[in-house]
């Protein structure tokens, strides 16, 4: 199976969530800092983004020199036409 970049919306995601933790959330848990959790989620989310965005967007809109649309196509000779007269001014009739 093909592995697939993290993409844009993961990384937007990602951004999103960490920052509502960081800096919307007011809870406690015990032995767990959730803004310190925002902030790597938000520092992850960035960095995704960033790869994405510098690397891998470029290799997927610029394949190299594999042409999109390429189809084998068979040509075939021109052969002469046959051509077919009556002559119906034949002095012999």
């Amino acid at each position: 199976m093909e592995e697939l970049p993290m993409g844009i919306g993961i990384g937007i995601l990602l951004i999103a969530a960490g920052l509502i933790l960081a800096l919307a959330v007011d809870a406690t848990v015990s032995g767990l800092d959730i803004q310190v959790v925002g902030w790597i989620l938000v520092a992850a989310g960035v960095l995704g983004l960033v790869l994405e965005l510098a690397l891998f967007a470029p290799r997927r809109r610029y394949p190299g020199a594999v042409a999109p649309d390429v189809r084998e196509r068979t040509v075939y000779q021109d052969r002469p036409v046959v051509e077919e007269r009556r002559v119906y001014d034949d002095p012999r009739y």
